[in-house]
């Protein structure tokens, strides 16, 4: 089944607002940040399917009109269930001057036999910032079901004024390749992928230095950041659990939204 799924923000008056949506099922989109006092839209993407069935194309496309600020997120954890062939979502985001745009969405847990892939193509212009994350797991670990799946694969492709900055491709294939072997999982069972760029010139080096300083050390992940060749810079986690890689991305997105994207 194709989903479709098209939100445009708009801004008036120093406000961030939902100015139009398209959807067909089992998508909805809801607004949830009534209580919040910095006037940027928070959305959450709601969807009355538990998961990606076989077949099951989802399109997403957001438009972020200039000056617009916007927090995109995820109900639940997306689940990818047993196919005969596989799923795909491609997501859109485009963004005018001096837009931001951030999303940290649950963790995906691709079942048995599952297959799915993922491209995301965000087109940046003057004065923006982009964060984006994904985390996939191992599987239904706790029924003793894990590495199941036949292929993710989660392509980002980030352009500047046309021109291609960034492109990111992780591809996981546990049936044709040692997915805990040296260089890939080395025995860790879930892995993530957050980046953060920006058009604005801003430096991120001591960002770079506070995130590895907060989280280069801890005995539960295996935290690794390094700078982008434009101003930005990529995070990759490996561990044992979701809760603490989402947890994770989610204090770096409030830590950075705080300081950079709100000003």
């Amino acid at each position: 089944m194709v989903c479709e799924l098209n939100i445009k923000v708009a801004h008036r008056a120093g406000n961030s607002f939902l100015k139009d949506a398209f959807l067909t099922p089992p998508f909805r989109i809801v607004p949830v940040g009534q209580y919040k006092k910095d006037k940027a839209a928070y959305l959450m993407i709601m969807s009355s399917s538990p998961g990606l069935l076989d077949g099951d194309t989802h399109n997403i496309e957001v438009d972020i009109a200039q000056g617009s600020k916007l927090q995109l997120q995820t109900q639940a954890y997306q689940r990818l269930f047993h196919m005969k062939g596989d799923s795909a979502q491609t997501m859109r985001v485009n963004l005018g001057q001096d837009a931001t745009f951030s999303f940290v969405p649950h963790p995906v847990v691709p079942q048995n036999a599952s297959s799915f892939r993922s491209h995301n193509i965000i087109h940046l212009q003057k004065n923006n910032h982009v964060l984006l994350s994904d985390i996939v797991t191992c599987g239904r670990k706790m029924s003793g079901e894990s590495f199941q799946y036949h292929h993710f694969q989660s392509l980002t492709e980030c352009f500047i004024e046309g021109k291609l900055v960034l492109k990111d491709n992780v591809l996981l294939q546990p049936d044709k390749m040692p997915i805990q072997g040296l260089g890939i999982l080395e025995g860790y069972t879930h892995q993530g992928t957050l980046f953060y760029l920006n058009s604005a010139g801003v430096d991120v080096l001591s960002w770079i230095d506070k995130f590895h300083q907060q989280y280069g050390d801890r005995e539960d992940l295996a935290f690794g950041i390094s700078e982008l060749q434009e101003k930005g810079f990529m995070v990759r986690v490996l561990g044992h659990g979701a809760e603490p890689m989402f947890d994770l991305f989610k204090d770096i997105q409030n830590q950075l939204w705080d300081a950079l994207f709100l000003q």
